[in-house]
């Protein structure tokens, strides 16, 4: 199994997407400061999974929404609609 997953800084209002086939592992190796494009924003906490078969599904996904700020929007409103509820 594959992931997309997308983590969020809440003080800054700060999204990170990815792709990973261990989200905790990943996430803690955000957290841990060990990826370099999010070490200075941390903590991190998980905002929304995508579970996928395969790699290829998944990081065509994860390419999709970088490239997609229309379908990147909707997604992230779509979690922080779900986040208060």
């Amino acid at each position: 199994m594959y992931y997309l997953y997308i983590i969020e800084n809440e003080k800054i209002c700060r999204h990170y997407i990815g792709t990973t086939e261990n989200v905790e592992l990943r996430i803690a190796k955000h957290n841990k400061g060990d990826v370099r494009s999010t070490k200075a924003y941390r903590p991190w906490k998980v905002a929304h999974i995508e579970k996928f078969t395969d790699k290829t599904e998944a990081r065509k996904r994860e390419i999709f929404l970088k490239k997609n700020a229309k379908a990147r929007s909707e997604l992230y409103n779509e979690i922080s609609k779900n986040s208060y509820l």
